[in-house]
């Protein structure tokens, strides 16, 4: 009968150590990022590299569709590809969260899906960053609620920018759900394309959407005056700047930190006025349509 103890403790044992599909997926993906950061400091030819950065995305890719299973959302399509852009940590859209993006089109609505555990991991990673821009925290409740956590997990070119946030029914069944207006851009100023983003977690899953803005965001003549004359000061500055032959550093700061402070202003006008707008309560709509299909509405 000891042995028998010692058989069942040893199997219940192994069973424990066992490595989960979140597990097999991590270490592939370490060991296919391992191996091509192998191959370029051997210096591989290109088209070797992409090769291999291909060939590893597309089983990750697979290792991803069997732990996900068929996405079941209104209006996106069942199956997705793999949301990491590169495995390669020289390249752009290397880094951002581990999961599958689902869209019938490159410029229509999307939603990346992940499982909570894994989108945990990956908030574990960036809060390990050494780069203090780059960090976000662990709890995904707070880190939801950040621009950096967009433009990390789905952007790979730009940053994403607030404008508001919008106050949602969280939806039946949800544990968490954030929608947010804003728009990607690589400089200050008003954006123009904006897209309504929304976050629903759900039990194991988590869910961003974003979708163009439908209507189109309005311009409000309020703050585009003060996006304008803000432009026009840090205009001066910069004129001056060159005038210095690029050594008046007083003026390069003074123009910076012009356009700064005007797209702070021009985005705290648009977040208080926008609200008011004829257009807000389609906006609002479309984020609550959203929320509620992905808590399975």
């Amino acid at each position: 009968m000891r042995l028998v103890w010692i058989l069942l403790f040893a199997l219940a044992s192994n069973a424990a150590l066992a490595a989960s599909p979140e597990d097999d997926y991590i270490a592939a993906r370490d060991k296919a990022i391992s191996d091509i950061a192998a191959q370029e400091s051997s210096n591989a030819a290109v088209e070797a590299l992409d090769a291999a950065n291909e060939k590893a995305r597309a089983d990750l890719e697979k290792r991803l569709s069997a732990l996900l299973g068929p996405l079941s959302v209104k209006d996106f399509p069942a199956t997705g590809t793999i949301n990491l852009e590169s495995l390669s940590a020289s390249d752009i859209g290397f880094g951002m969260l581990d999961g599958l993006r689902y869209a019938k089109s490159d410029e229509g609505p999307s939603i990346v899906a992940t499982t909570r555990g894994l989108a945990e991991r990956w908030l574990q990673s960036k809060a390990d960053e050494d780069d203090e821009s780059l960090k976000l925290p662990t709890n995904l409740g707070e880190a939801l609620k950040l621009d950096g956590f967009y433009a990390q997990a789905i952007g790979s070119d730009a940053a994403f920018v607030k404008t508001l946030d919008f106050a949602l029914k969280k939806p039946e069944g949800a544990d968490i759900a954030v929608a947010r207006l804003g728009g990607w851009t690589q400089d200050v100023g008003p954006i123009y394309d904006q897209q309504v983003v929304v976050a629903v977690v759900r039990g194991d899953r988590v869910l961003v959407a974003e979708a163009p803005a439908a209507p189109a965001v309005p311009k409000i003549a309020a703050c585009e005056a003060l996006w304008t004359a803000a432009d026009a000061t840090a205009q001066k500055f910069q004129q001056a700047y060159q005038g210095s032959d690029l050594k008046d550093q007083q003026a390069y700061d003074s123009a910076n930190a012009a356009w700064e402070k005007g797209d702070g202003d021009y985005r705290a006008c648009m977040g208080e006025r926008l609200p008011g707008d004829p257009a807000f309560p389609a906006l609002l709509a479309q984020a609550q349509e959203l929320a509620d299909h992905m808590a399975g509405k």
